[in-house]
């Protein structure tokens, strides 16, 4: 496969991917130690200008080819890489036809910068490259060459419109070098899988990408191997290599690394299949949520904890007992009417419509916390989905049992080669490597930034906040500029949206209600005066493009309406914004009612406030600034807590499956 320095090895099952690493304590040590150590190895900054040097090279014999001529460059190019591998000339020469071809089908050409990025993205490494500064064109140096060589490729992207948008967008140039490439998003078939995997860059979303892979992995179960699958393929009617959707894990680009590979990392990925009718279910589901308000908090349970778990107070587990008595049925076992009561109260308590979840059409539609979106077919895991149902007043659905599942570290650990590219990867690049054996490396920017912060705002009540995020938003827009307001959930922007219509301000709004709208909104969003309000679905991978209207007023200016559990979040926020070299500035502006300070922070903020009339203001505002700081720093260590736990609890379940297929 790839003839890169670090060959790897690849798992015996006849599919093409790396075998599971099995890592020891002794194993996590080293990693440790060799992580800052590889980082800093990889500060090349006098090669990679030759690198540069060496491609520019190339760009007189690029410029005289003909048309017609392209083509048959490519594939001289494509049989070099195929006999040689990744030598640094046939690499130089490659990026050099690459970049020309960009500049004559889409009139853009590789910044010498993005050169750079796209050999870190081949070299196997995560490339942090500033919003902005096109990393979509800079992946293309990287999948052109690798599917020149004749090795499938996998660009990942963190939603479907991106992915479409991005392989439309790049098209051209994959097609000018005579490679096709192909979308998988949401809602197509087996068949249309099957076809867009078999182009030579396939775009797609690391959920689809995911469970297309377990979907595989159920196909082919733990028994198979090279020599039965090609038996089957000869003598019978439907072998199982005629049902698989990919060609295995060749080579991936992670675009939002950060997001896919650490932010997503908590969540398990499950594939379930209905489970036997119960007519009774629903019944049950309503008679919970019943019992459940009569359950008062901090008398009957408690929340506890940054993990929120629901913990039943003696007062509260005796009167369970009292109303199961009359019951009877399930009811009547403690530990079933514990479990059911204490999903139940999660559901009331701790899923909150328009928040992790709409109703749409009838029905409970999870949505995703770090895009914004929604997810039609995903559903929550034992019985929680159901419960939601009920207390909706929704349909309810047949549970469903787990048939297969693997967590985002294993599955992208499987990758032959890995590579990602993102613009906040500097906080997390330890565990990059950790996990992933991903080395971070920073790309300096075309341009100097422009960007400007305003200093944070931090109000004591939401009421104080959503007020200045109102004048703030109509001084921007009396000046004439673009104005981009983020928010944590549908509810929120609902909410700003209606506080904006007082107020006698237009605006647009984008949520998952409005995802179909997406583009149009997108594509207005930079223009003289404009105001959109918009929840995580406008953050990352998001370009708002600036007329000079506007770049010359200013720029687009983003406000924060709250803070996220990750710093790096609120960058990307930031980072819609002063775009290769334009101008812009952005800001936070918060209260201590946000949900970030109630988890992460309310102790805190509780022993303090005591003693800051004594402090004077500017301790004041000195406490206000360090709780929200403290509050992402706990909600920090908490994930990275869960990420491990999950990872390790997945290793264990597939070494103690090993033997029957089901963990994967």
């Amino acid at each position: 496969m790839f003839n890169l320095p670090d060959t790897v090895a690849i798992s015996n099952r006849g599919y093409p991917e790396k075998a599971e690493p099995r890592t020891k304590w002794l194993d996590r040590a080293f990693t440790q130690v060799s992580g800052p150590i590889a980082r800093r190895l990889r500060a090349r900054h006098a090669q990679d200008l030759l690198f540069v040097q060496q491609v520019a090279g190339f760009d007189a014999w690029a410029r005289k080819l003909g048309d017609g001529e392209f083509r048959h460059a490519a594939l001289g190019l494509s049989e070099g890489l195929r006999r040689g591998g990744f030598a640094t000339p046939t690499v130089a020469q490659t990026f050099a036809l690459v970049r020309e071809a960009a500049a004559r089908t889409l009139g853009q050409r590789h910044f010498d910068v993005q050169l750079i990025g796209g050999r870190i993205l081949l070299d196997g490494m995560v490339a942090e490259m500033q919003t902005g500064e096109g990393k979509t064109l800079t992946a293309t140096l990287a999948a052109c060459t690798v599917a020149l060589a004749g090795i499938p490729v996998h660009v990942v992207t963190v939603n479907d419109y991106l992915a479409s948008r991005d392989a439309q967008w790049m098209g051209p140039i994959y097609d000018a070098l005579g490679l096709s490439v192909a979308t998988i998003v949401h809602g197509m078939d087996a068949d249309a899988r099957r076809a867009a995997y078999a182009a030579a860059v396939t775009y797609c979303t690391n959920k689809e990408l995911a469970f297309d892979y377990l979907k595989d992995r159920i196909v082919l179960g733990r028994e198979a191997n090279r020599v039965q699958l090609q038996v089957e393929r000869l003598y019978e009617k439907r072998p199982r290599l005629k049902q698989l959707l990919l060609r295995g894990l060749h080579y991936a680009i992670v675009d939002e690394a950060d997001s896919v590979l650490i932010d997503e990392a908590k969540t398990p990925l499950i594939i379930s299949g209905a489970a036997g009718a119960d007519t009774s279910e629903q019944e049950t589901y309503q008679t919970a949520l019943s019992l459940a308000t009569e359950l008062a908090v901090n008398r009957h349970f408690v929340i506890e904890g940054h993990e929120l778990v629901i913990r039943l107070l003696p007062a509260g587990l005796d009167l369970l007992a009292e109303r199961a008595a009359a019951l009877g049925g399930v009811w009547i076992r403690r530990q079933w009417r514990e479990d059911l009561t204490r999903q139940a109260l999660s559901a009331l308590h701790m899923f909150i419509k328009d928040k992790q979840y709409l109703v749409k059409d009838n029905k409970v539609q999870i949505i995703d916390e770090y895009t914004g979106r929604v997810m039609p077919d995903r559903s929550w895991e034992h019985g929680l989905h159901q419960m939601i149902e009920a207390k909706e007043g929704c349909a309810v659905t047949r549970r469903v049992d787990p048939l297969a599942r693997i967590s985002y570290q294993r599955f992208f650990r499987r990758y032959l080669r890995l590579a990602g590219m993102t613009g906040t990867a500097h906080e997390v690049a330890g565990e990059l490597w950790s996990v992933y054996r991903l080395a971070t490396v920073a790309v300096p920017t075309n341009r100097p930034l422009k960007r400007r912060g305003l200093p944070t705002r931090v109000y004591p009540s939401a009421k104080a906040k959503w007020q200045s995020v109102v004048d703030s938003i109509a001084a921007q827009q009396n000046a004439g500029r673009p104005v981009l307001v983020g928010t944590r959930s549908v509810a929120a922007s609902e909410h700003l949206s209606g506080l904006l219509t007082a107020r006698g301000l237009e605006h647009q709004v984008l949520n998952a209600r409005q995802d179909r709208e997406e583009a149009e909104i997108v594509a207005s969003a930079g223009e003289r005066c404009r105001i959109t309000v918009a929840t995580n679905m406008a953050g990352r991978g998001t370009d708002i493009r600036l007329p000079h209207s506007s770049r010359d007023l200013g720029g687009l200016h983003v406000i924060a309406t709250e803070l996220h559990e990750a710093r790096r979040i609120d960058r990307q926020l930031f980072g819609r914004c002063g775009r290769q070299g334009d101008p812009g500035s952005y800001e936070a502006i918060i209260s201590l009612e946000d949900e970030l300070v109630r988890v992460y922070a309310y102790r805190w903020w509780q022993k303090l406030g005591a003693l800051l009339p004594r402090l004077g203001d500017g301790a004041n505002d000195w406490a206000r600034a360090a709780t929200f700081e403290l509050a992402q720093r706990a909600a920090e260590r908490l994930h990275y807590r869960m990420r491990r736990q999950l990872l390790k609890m997945d290793e264990q379940l597939a070494a103690a499956l090993a033997f029957s297929g089901r963990s994967e």
